[in-house]
Order: C-alpha cells, then structure tokens, then sequence
C-alpha cells in the first residue's frame, strides 16, 4: 500500500482566498510544499513587476508554479551532461485508468497533438483522491520516466504537465523527478549515511537531507557551513549561500547550529522548522540580507570558535579569533586584551565584551521595524481553517528591553536564533502557529 502518512494523494494546489499560496491537506509533505512555496514567494515577490503579489491569475499561477519547479530541479541536476528527468503518469495510467485512457484518446484525435496532462483530466481537478487502494507495485508501475536534455525543454515540459503537478500524487511525482534528476548515488554520497531515510516511513516527515536538496540542490544532512571533521570522518554542510533561507526551533534547544550560509540566504524569506512542521517567514526589507558588517562577520568568526555555542571562547583562543579577523595579534597586544576582556582571569572571553571591544555602536543597516508575513499551508494551522498570510510587523533591538517584549511563542524563538532580540507585533488576535 501507498503509506497515508505522507500523504502523496497530495498536488500542488493554490488556495482560493490567498492566490499566491500553495495548501497542505495533511500532515507530512511540508518538506516539500514549503521549500516550494519559498521558491514561489522569491519569484512573485521580488521577481515580479505586478506591486500587488498576493493576487495572481490562474495563468500567472501556472507559470510561477511550473517556473519554480524547473528550478528546483535545475538546481538539483548534479551535471548538464547526465541530463535532467521527470516523472509522470505512464498513458491511460493513474489513479482512474479509464478516464486517463479516454483523455489520451481525445487528444490524440485532435488535428494539433496536446502533450499529456496539459489540459486538466476531470478526476485531477481535485487533489484529495483516493489512491490508497492501490498497491505499492501497482502505484510504481503506472509511472513513466522521461528524460530532458535542457534547461529550456525542462522548462516546456514542466509547463505542459501544469495539471499533473496539481493534481492527484503531484507532490511525489515531483519529489520522485528531483531525486532522479540528482541521482540516488549522488544522494546517498551526500547524506553519507545511507540508513537515513529521505521520508521517515512510520510519521511521513521529510528529512533535513531532503529540505536541503529542495532548497540548495545538496542532500547534506548538516545545516553548518562548510565541512567539518568528527573522529577521523568529513561531515559536509552547506557551502555557499542559498537563495532563500533555513532556521529551526531545534536550534533554540541547542540540538543544532544553523550556518551563515541558510540563516543569511540571498532573499529575505526563511523556512521555519519546527518539531513536526514547515512553515515559512519572509519580508520585503532586503537589508535583512545585505552584505555581512565588520560587526556579524565577527561574530560569525568568534562563533566557529566557540562550536558548544556557550558564547565565551577560552581565553587561549584570542590570539586566533584576532589573526582571523585580521586584528592586531602581536602577542603584547593580545596580552593586553584579554587582561582588559578577562579582568578576573577567569580564563574565557565573553562574545559581548569582545564585539563591544573591537566594533563598538556599529549599525547593522537594518531599519528598527519593519513588515513581515508568516505561511502555515495546514488548513487546520490557521484561522477558522483558511490558509492565509499573517502579517505583522518586527523590530529588532540592539539588546533585550524588558519594556518591549511581546510574546514567546515558538515563532519568535525560532526567529531569535537569527535576529537575538526581535519582538513582532502580528495584526491578528493570535500569533501564527509554527506547527
């Protein structure tokens, strides 16, 4: 049987009252819905002349969809040389074979041939189908592999299998021509350990691996910068900017550290994970993404000494952190500093005094409030169960006022990971709901 679990009767499927966002029926495909929809939120709000990118026409959806999944797979295409694929409805194969069999005898009829799935088959108009009669065999032998050769044909072919992604299985179709595109070798090279699953088979949650292959084309398991080395063995992480970004609640709990590289993608638009779920957090201010400052480059760098996280290095470090920053590190100098950071000679270097030390009253360049909007595509998530923006407005403070607190909901303390002391002020009676 098809596991329910992760629910892959499930396509990609705009809402009715908010036209640029993407629904989730169930639980389980968020691992592939809101990369998708961040995609989609990076194109039509930054990449579209129309001001208004909350109202799209049901052909402007059509191509923002169909134009991000091409890229998607683009970027998930390990070389140009080993081609691109798709995977698709075999002919009059699917969920309702007659139906598919009628459909591909009336358009072959037709005196201009239709590409399959490019008008919508009757049964496909709705994505809740029931496909759970199915066995596993049989759901694997309705579908057909097709190889593409170019950027600019993957893109004519997603375009004309539109009513394929929505409908029925779209979600896995597409998943299941991402991890072909990448190649099952290649992904399990990058995961490097290959009993972890892509899907977890009891609860039907994408796995970190699977976030990362959707959002930078590697399936590494890390969300750390760069490689690392653990007993002798290489861990990979991310190694170069993503176009949107990746923050977790997990890291709140001090289970991970997320990287430079997801936390400052090149858009403002984060996904938000939490426990069990996705969801996505974005703004228009692209100054939350500009260059990194004096003052976050040495963070960052202070941070990749202090790997627990504990926010102090031992003080025998201080030379390093300098020499990496290209400070002054004559070894008089560094004395002199930490007498100055350690007065009791407690043996550590607090992160605060340090920045305070060498990159005093720096202005980061964001502005102190600015619009947000957070994505929950679960109907039950929202509000009376109708999937819509929630709109809000942030302020990030140079430090904690007690005075400005707002809430400490799991939405803010996933945030804080990226921004330490940002309050949000929603426009609704409730705050979002990361779950």
């Amino acid at each position: 049987m098809v596991p329910r679990s992760s629910s892959p009767i499930e396509g990609f499927v705009f809402c009715e009252n908010e036209h640029t966002a993407l629904e989730q029926f169930e639980g389980g495909p968020c691992a592939i819905l809101a990369p998708v929809q961040a995609f989609i939120l990076k194109n039509i709000v930054f990449n579209r002349d129309s001001s208004n990118w909350r109202q799209m026409t049901e052909e402007e959806q059509k191509t923002a969809l169909c134009s991000t999944l091409s890229e998607i797979l683009e970027s998930a295409c390990s070389s140009p040389s080993t081609g691109l694929c798709l995977v698709t409805w075999a002919k009059g194969q699917g969920p309702h074979t007659s139906t598919h069999i009628n459909t591909q005898t009336q358009s072959q009829s037709q005196d201009m041939p239709v590409p399959q799935s490019s008008h919508p088959p009757p049964e496909q108009q709705d994505t809740a189908l029931a496909v759970e009669d199915l066995g596993f065999e049989q759901f694997h032998s309705a579908l057909h592999k097709r190889s593409v050769v170019s950027a600019s044909s993957l893109r004519e072919e997603v375009l004309s299998l539109y009513y394929t992604w929505r409908g029925c299985c779209g979600v896995l179709l597409f998943l299941y021509s991402v991890i072909l595109t990448k190649g099952i070798e290649n992904i399990k090279n990058e995961i490097q350990d290959t009993m972890e699953p892509l899907i977890d088979p009891v609860h039907g949650h994408g796995s970190q691996s699977l976030v990362n292959l959707l959002v930078t084309g590697h399936a590494v398991s890390n969300v750390w910068d760069g490689d690392r080395e653990c007993s002798g063995m290489k861990l990979h992480g991310i190694h170069e900017q993503a176009s949107v970004g990746f923050l977790t609640l997990m890291e709140s709990l001090r289970y991970c550290k997320v990287g430079t590289f997801l936390k400052s993608p090149k858009f403002p638009i984060w996904i938000l994970g939490s426990e069990t779920h996705l969801s996505v957090f974005f703004a228009k201010e692209m100054s939350l993404v500009g260059p990194e400052s004096p003052s976050e480059q040495a963070r960052r760098v202070f941070q990749s000494f202090d790997p627990e996280d504990n926010g102090f290095i031992p003080d025998s470090l201080l030379e390093d952190v300098m020499k990496a920053l290209d400070l002054v590190s004559e070894p008089e100098y560094v004395s002199l500093v930490k007498s100055k950071l350690d007065p009791e000679n407690l043996g550590i270097i607090l992160l605060g005094p340090f920045l305070l030390e060498f990159f005093p009253d720096q202005d980061s360049g964001i502005p102190d409030s600015f619009p947000v909007y957070h994505y929950n595509g679960l109907k039950q998530s929202n509000h009376n169960e109708r999937v819509k923006y929630v709109e809000g407005t942030a302020l990030v403070l140079g430090f904690e006022d007690p005075m400005v607190r707002t809430d400490d909901t799991s939405v803010k303390r996933c945030l804080q990971t990226r921004w330490p002391y940002i309050e949000l002020l929603w426009t609704t009676d409730r705050s979002p709901s990361l779950n």
